[in-house]
């Protein structure tokens, strides 16, 4: 596991743990995405419902992953 600090909507901060392949997927993702890590987690912040924020971003990252694949 890795301890990540974000900072959500240049606000507000907070650490995440995730799984260090799921760190390098997120910054992968975010890459492709032509945003930082922060503006990422801070629009899956907005978005998920009742999951945890560490859950929220594993979620997200399997989804981008599947919809790849499709």
């Amino acid at each position: 596991m890795k301890k990540i600090s974000v900072l959500i909507a240049k606000r507000h901060t907070t650490s995440l743990s995730l799984e260090e392949e799921f760190v390098a997927a997120l910054k992968e993702i975010a890459h492709a995405q032509n945003k930082s890590v922060n503006e990422l987690i801070t629009e899956i912040d907005g978005a998920r419902k009742k999951r945890n924020l560490s859950s929220a971003v594993r979620v997200y990252i399997l989804s981008q992953f599947q919809n790849r694949q499709s």
